[in-house]
């Protein structure tokens, strides 16, 4: 098939377009620069050469997102974009890649990340909405940013299900492949974990000596969390966890 992957440089993506590539698929990864191999040039941001980076492909996974810049504008407006200049005739399959809990957690990135996702609904394309969990080495860089010298504060009674990149990535690819869901699936790690099994497990791999205290954090985005809004309802698990992703 003609794959085109979006955000396909991030640490999902290239991931992803390399499953492919391995299962025989011609596969091109769009960028606003376009460089690199398989690279094609279309901007989201703006609509720039959208039309012609998009023309001919049978499968779009769509996994560029902007989490630390305008998410609206990005995720959202990008996301309208996209679904303005797919080739219509040609699609077969288009998989946008969410997050698990983006219509539980009351929290603004996950609020466009759902809104994206409606965009989707609404266009009448073959579209699989898939939400996976937060990945191991993005949890390692939370946990790494909150450590206070040897404290290391986390919200007490958080639930969490982190997944592997590898894992979500071939399960992306298989997804990719397959026939459109028209709706959302869910795809989580091997285990249920509390933050604090969490960041005393990374605690005592990475940075010996430090001290894990579990706080309470009041507000709506922490008692969903606490009651498990970021933990996927149903759908395939991955295999590594994260304890041996640690030890690798």
């Amino acid at each position: 098939m003609d794959v085109l992957v979006t955000g396909g440089t991030g640490r999902l993506g290239r991931l992803v377009v390399e499953r492919l590539s391995d299962g025989g698929h011609g596969v091109r990864r769009m960028s606003r620069r376009g460089t690199g191999p398989g690279g094609v040039r279309g901007d989201l941001a703006t609509g720039r050469d959208l039309p012609a980076a998009l023309a001919g492909a049978e499968v779009v996974v769509h996994a560029a997102s902007d989490a630390r810049g305008d998410y609206w504008e990005a995720d959202v407006a990008g996301t309208r974009r996209l679904v303005q200049a797919v080739d219509r005739d040609r699609l077969r399959h288009l998989v946008f890649v969410s997050i698990v809990g983006v219509d539980r957690v009351p929290y603004g990135y996950y609020h466009a990340k759902y809104a994206a996702e409606q965009v989707l609904l609404a266009s009448g394309l073959p579209v699989t909405l898939l939400r996976i969990t937060q990945f191991h080495d993005f949890v390692d860089q939370l946990l790494d940013t909150a450590r206070r010298g040897p404290l290391l504060p986390v919200p007490m009674g958080w639930r969490l299900q982190p997944v592997d990149v590898a894992d979500a990535a071939a399960h992306t690819a298989e997804v990719g492949v397959g026939s459109p869901a028209g709706g959302v699936v869910e795809f989580g790690g091997p285990e249920e974990l509390t933050a604090a099994e969490v960041a005393r497990a990374w605690a005592a791999a990475r940075e010996p000596g430090t001290h894990v205290v579990a706080t309470p954090v009041p507000g709506r985005l922490s008692a969903a969390v606490r009651d498990g809004a970021a933990l996927p309802t149903g759908g395939p698990r991955g295999r590594r966890t994260y304890a041996e992703h640690l030890r690798g």
